[in-house]
């Protein structure tokens, strides 16, 4: 048995180096990542109330992580520029915190789990930024890919997070 992991962005000489897409053929690509925001009694309260003195915190957040998923080849290096056809950031205000779903949708050569964890990153980012004069205690939990599909590796779904069966 050989145990050897294989790094796909390191050469034969051990140098990172932009895997080679060329040859490959363009299909429908998807990723859903989530994340959170603790956030305390406070901060939760003015969230719903819309009483954050800086404005309208969901919606910031929601562009921001729109706008991040379409900038990932400038923040991680040898990430491929590829056509984001669709972002959807969702928030939800909970009991104790924001939860964040980002979904990236392409047609190209290469998945979008990158794009999607930066989606949600980023509106968890814009969201600290955004309540932390009313409470600097915020903190980023959770930033994960639960779902993806498409490319030669078809979907996936992190255990716990399947799809619910249609029945």
């Amino acid at each position: 048995m050989n145990d050897r992991i294989e790094f796909t962005h390191l050469n034969a000489a051990g140098a990172a180096y932009m895997v080679d897409v060329t040859a490959k053929h363009p299909t429908v690509r998807t990723a859903t990542a989530i994340g959170r925001v603790n956030c305390s009694e406070r901060v939760m309260h003015a969230l719903r109330s819309g009483t954050v003195p800086k404005g309208d915190v969901l919606a910031v957040a929601r562009i921001a992580g729109i706008q991040a998923a379409k900038r990932v080849p400038e923040l991680l290096p040898l990430a491929h520029t590829i056509g984001v056809h669709g972002a959807s950031v969702d928030l939800e205000l909970a009991q104790d915190h924001v939860a964040i779903t980002a979904e990236v949708k392409t047609a190209d050569r290469t998945g979008v789990e990158m794009e999607a964890l930066t989606a949600v990153s980023v509106a968890a980012l814009a969201i600290v930024d955004m309540v932390k004069g009313v409470d600097r205690s915020a903190e980023i939990t959770e930033c994960k890919i639960i779902h993806k599909a498409g490319g030669r590796s078809g979907e996936w779904w992190r255990p716990g997070y399947e799809q619910p069966s249609r029945g």
